[in-house]
């Protein structure tokens, strides 16, 4: 049995946030159409630990079919070290015979297909002539976002901030030049966020970052970091005021500390959540009603996704010749 293992380098140098878009498009759709099927992830939290351990299985009904499992460590002080807070394996196998095909990194998979869903959101929820981004992280996912929203729509400005104003610093420095905007560094979120059109929430903070008097009419957000129940990036008026959109809805009542915290805030509840994007791209539901509308996408990653950004890479990985290692398994 012939196994094809996909490092970090790996996965980068055959997924691009362009055509993984494309794939999470179809992915998200198959998921609202009963194509596809996943539970909610199983996360254990041991008593003392750094951090949690998630288990992530999908299956893909889409051509020949295939079978997906995210096993993954998520340990919030990681990027103190230089590490990613999400590290593990994406087990790829055929729908068929069950016979494993592929080991992929888990943190690029994760990396690549978290901005390429927002790219996603964005389109489908920010207002047509969006172009200032505010990004509030200064990690892999704040890298990958601005990455990926900048090749996706003509942005006319990018502005970093984050709780270490030198890590913002050196963010904005290693990207100004390097992709089609212009981009800066801001010494508080605030000032970041100050009449941004889309705003990017990637950190690993548990309290809010995101106050609902800083944003301007209109504002689409990505919320992205916050994946626990007991940790936000949004205070509660924020949610409140948004259009809230969820990639599922299950996983958002269950593991979204933004939407949980708020409701037990008493200011929202169940039936605030609009829609998925499924629905949205399946022309079900609408997002954004009125230019004015603060738009939220409540990111938290789903299996699928991982699931059919694995398919994307494998494939591409086996028709380029010396990507990848195959082992005897």
């Amino acid at each position: 049995m012939d196994l094809l293992v996909l490092s970090a380098a790996d996965v980068h140098a055959v997924l691009d946030y362009a055509d993984c878009a494309e794939a999470m498009r179809r992915a998200l759709i198959a998921l609202a159409s009963g194509r596809a099927q996943q539970p909610l992830r199983s996360v254990v939290r041991p008593d003392g630990a750094a951090g949690i351990v998630a288990l992530m299985p999908a299956y893909l009904a889409d051509g020949d079919g295939s079978y997906g499992l995210k096993a993954l460590c998520i340990t919030p002080g990681n990027p103190v070290a230089g590490l990613d807070t999400h590290q593990g394996i994406v087990l790829l196998s055929d729908g068929g015979s069950g016979v494993p095909v592929a080991i992929l990194n888990a943190s690029a998979v994760t990396e690549i297909r978290t901005a390429a869903v927002s790219v996603l959101a964005t389109e489908l929820l920010a207002n047509p002539d969006a172009s200032t981004l505010a990004v509030v992280g200064a990690g892999v996912q704040a890298r990958a976002h601005i990455r990926a929203l900048d090749q996706a729509r003509p942005l006319t400005e990018v502005r970093v901030a984050g709780r270490d104003p030198a890590s913002a610093r050196a963010l904005a420095d290693t990207l100004d030049g390097h992709i089609r905007a212009p981009v800066r560094a801001c010494d508080s979120v605030r000032a970041a966020v100050d009449r941004a059109d889309i705003i990017v929430t990637a950190t690993s903070s548990a309290e809010p970052v995101l106050q609902r008097d800083w944003l301007a009419p209109g504002t689409h957000i990505n919320a992205v970091g916050a994946c626990l129940p007991n940790a936000r990036e949004l205070d509660s008026a924020t949610v409140a005021a948004g259009v809230l959109v969820a990639d599922r809805r299950e996983s958002v009542l269950a593991e979204a500390g933004d939407y949980l915290l708020a409701a037990a805030d008493g200011v929202v509840g169940p039936d605030h959540i609009r829609a998925e994007l499924g629905d949205l791209l399946l022309g079900s539901a609408r997002g954004r009603r009125g230019a004015d509308d603060i738009t939220i996408f409540e990111s938290l990653g789903l299996a699928v996704e991982d699931l059919a950004a694995a398919e994307l890479a494998y494939r591409r990985a086996r028709a380029a010749a010396g990507t990848g290692s195959s082992v005897e398994f």
